[in-house]
Order: structure tokens, then C-alpha cells, then sequence
């Protein structure tokens, strides 16, 4: 038997040898890095463990701030809004019913005007031309017709001596009467000649502010133009506001009216403290059967010449007042899924979820129908962070702004 012997390199041997060795985490000769590895295992250990402990135990949720409000029974009127458009009380488009060259202009545009004011002249020369020659035709057939007379009442006299004949006298007689007619063609022509001359001065017909003046000076203007007007002028003193409102309250906008004069307040934006006071004066007759809702006018004095034709302004109408409402901040109503809600405050600083039926929201105010009583606080501002049951803690009411500032 031979033994076979091998020879392995020395270096070779000792890199075996290590490589069967076990692998160290941790250099040697490092204590201090042996402590940080046994402190993390130990984290990842323990630590959650605790955490876990603490977890279990309550936790008391602090107290959400709020604002409030305080629910009131009052007497409120029963008003119904809608947005309305001014209209002017009498609007009236000037035109000219003469041709000719616009000779003057007696205003300034958007200057105010009274009812007979000069406002526009026309070179009248033309008219008054057709006027002399008028008047001219009816000297003549006036003179023609007091020889006719003459004769007429001297064949007269002849006639009853038979001096002539019948027909001569017929033929006077219907010549003088023929004449008259003309005499009075000739005066009718002379009137109208007169009234077209009287046309070349166009006076204001009514008292109000004039507009944009849409034919200059110096220009040619057609009579009895349709298309071309020469100025438009509104009249604002009085001024109608016209707004639409819903159907189902016409019979009580009736009953109303019948028992004496509707109020109207007309806001104006902007101007939210001061509303102009005005009087319902006509009720469309009929339903708009598209919107389902009536047409109405109120008519304001305008006297401080706040409202404008053509401006839109909220219009409230006052039916009549309800005695002993429940209202509420209207900030203080919320909207959830098909209800609406308040957070009321409870003595113990807790609040309840109430489920409410608004009437009505008017001037900040929601008058409730049912869901609270009066004197109860109910939440205005935080309600995001609210629950049934949460804690709150009640804020100063920051103080209200002076509307009339």
C-alpha cells in the first residue's frame, strides 16, 4: 500500500483555518461598543412592551373652545326677500316730429330736467315758410268766399221776382258753398302749418334726468323717427323697484294688501345699515308659469335720489310679525346629512347634538321651529371639532361691529 502524502503551503493552511473560525459581531477589545449593542437589544425589546402598557390607560381629551350664543323668544316679522331691479317710473324717449337741422341743444346730458323745459331746437324757417304760404291761401279763398256770399244773397233777392233763372241762383248758391269748404281746408292747412312750426321746439314732457344725448348738434334729423331718438329721459322722483317672489305666497300678499299698505325695504349694497322705505303698489296678474312666481312693484319716493334705474337691490317685503318665535344666532345652524343641527351647551360644559327645523333665516337670525327652548346656549363658533358629549370651554364673544360705522 502507498501512502500518498501532500503538501500544502503553510500561508495557505493558516487562511483555512481562519475561515473556519466563527465571525465576530464586535472587534475585540471594544467593551464600550458591547454596551451600545446590548442597550439597543434591549430597547427593541422592552420599549414596546411598555408602550403598550401606557396605551391601555384613559386619556382625558382637553375641552374644545367655543363661542355661544343664547336662544331668545321675541315677536319677529314675517318678511319675504328677493332680489329686485329699480325701474324708472316714467321713461320716455324724445323724438323729433319735424325734419330738419338740429339748430341747439338747451341742456347738458344727465342734467335734470322739469316737465316744459326747452330742451332741443330745430330750424323752424322751413316750417314757418309753409306756414306763410298757408295762411296765404286762406286770405285769398276767404275774400273769394265773402264775394260769393255777396252774391248769393243778391241772386236771392232776384230770385224771389223772377229776374232770374233758377239755375243761375243754384249755381251761386253752390259756388259760395264751395268756397266754404275751401276756407275751411285753407284753416286746417294753416293750423297744421302752425303746429309744425310749433314742433321745431321740443320741450321736456316730464320731470326727470336727461341720458346720453344720442344726436349732436348740427345734424340732420328725420321726422317721426323711430329707430333714432334724440335723448332718453327717467323719471326717478318717485322710482319703482321690481322683484319676483315665489307663488305660495300670493294669497297671504293678497290678504295683506287688501287690509291696508305692504311695506318694502329695498338694501342697497354697500349701504347695509340705511334701507330705503317703500310701499307695495302692484301685483302682476298673473303666475309667471316658467319660474312660478308673481311679479311686484314697490313705489319709493326717492328723495334722497339713493336708488337708480337699472341697480339691483335686495327687497324685503313685510307680510306680518310672529309673536313669541324662537331664534337662534344664525351662525350657530348647521347643515348635516339631510337635517339640520346645533351643539347645545349643557350645564356641565358638555355638549348635545340637536336636530332642528328652521323656519327661517333673516338679518343674522334663525327662527327654529322646534328642537330648543329659550335661554339655552348654543354653539356660534368651533363646531369642526365637536362630538356628541365633547367638553368645551366656553371664549369671550369677540365684541359685534357698529353697523352704523
Amino acid at each position: 500500500m502507498v501512502a500518498v502524502t501532500s503538501h500544502v503551503n503553510p500561508s495557505a493552511r493558516r487562511r483555512q483555518a481562519k475561515s473556519r473560525q466563527p465571525q465576530r459581531f464586535l472587534p475585540s477589545g471594544c467593551p464600550f461598543a458591547l454596551l451600545i449593542f446590548l442597550l439597543l437589544w434591549f430597547a427593541c425589546i422592552f420599549l414596546p412592551a411598555c408602550s403598550e402598557g401606557k396605551s391601555d390607560l384613559p386619556r382625558k381629551a382637553p375641552p374644545v373652545p367655543v363661542t355661544v350664543g343664547t336662544v331668545t323668544q321675541k315677536t319677529v316679522p314675517v318678511v319675504v326677500k328677493a332680489i329686485g331691479n329699480v325701474e324708472a317710473y316714467t321713461s320716455v324717449s324724445v323724438k323729433a316730429r319735424v325734419g330738419g337741422e338740429l339748430k341747439q341743444v338747451h341742456f347738458q346730458e344727465g342734467q335734470e330736467v322739469k316737465k316744459g323745459d326747452l330742451l332741443f331746437t330745430i330750424d323752424p324757417r322751413p316750417h314757418e315758410a309753409n306756414l306763410k304760404e298757408a295762411q296765404a291761401k286762406l286770405a285769398r279763398d276767404r275774400a273769394l268766399l265773402k264775394k260769393a256770399q255777396d252774391d248769393a244773397e243778391r241772386y236771392s233777392r232776384l230770385i224771389k221776382d223772377d229776374l232770374i233763372s233758377r239755375e243761375q241762383y243754384d249755381q251761386v248758391i253752390a259756388n259760395s258753398q264751395a268756397l266754404g269748404a275751401t276756407v275751411q281746408a285753407d284753416e286746417a292747412a294753416a293750423a297744421y302749418a302752425r303746429l309744425q312750426v310749433g314742433y321745431c321746439f321740443i320741450y321736456s314732457p316730464v320731470s326727470g334726468r336727461t341720458g346720453s344725448l344720442l344726436i349732436n348738434q348740427g345734424n340732420l334729423i328725420k321726422a317721426e323717427d323711430e329707430k333714432n331718438p334724440i335723448v332718453v329721459i327717467h323719471q326717478i322722483q318717485p322710482i319703482y323697484v321690481s322683484f319676483a317672489v315665489p307663488e305660495k305666497y300670493f294669497p297671504e300678499i293678497k290678504a295683506a294688501m287688501e287690509k291696508g299698505n305692504l311695506s318694502v325695504s329695498a338694501l342697497i349694497a354697500g349701504e347695509e345699515p340705511q334701507p330705503v322705505q317703500g310701499r307695495l303698489t302692484f301685483i302682476d296678474n298673473q303666475v309667471d308659469r316658467t319660474t312660478g312666481t308673481v311679479r311686484l312693484k314697490a313705489t319709493f319716493s326717492n328723495s334722497e335720489k339713493r336708488l337708480w334705474p337699472g341697480q339691483f337691490v335686495e327687497a324685503s317685503l313685510e307680510l306680518s310679525s310672529q309673536p313669541n318665535a324662537l331664534v337662534v344666532p344664525a351662525e350657530a345652524v348647521q347643515t348635516g346629512q339631510g337635517e339640520q343641527f346645533i351643539f347645545v351647551v349643557k350645564p356641565d360644559q358638555t355638549v348635545d347634538y340637536r336636530a332642528i327645523k328652521v323656519e327661517r333665516i333673516m338679518n343674522g337670525e334663525a327662527v327654529v321651529k322646534e328642537g330648543v327652548t329659550a335661554g339655552e346656549q348654543v354653539v356660534t363658533d368651533g363646531q369642526l371639532r365637536l362630538v356628541p358629549g365633547a367638553r368645551v370651554e366656553i371664549k369671550q364673544q369677540p365684541p359685534a361691529k357698529d353697523k352704523s360705522s
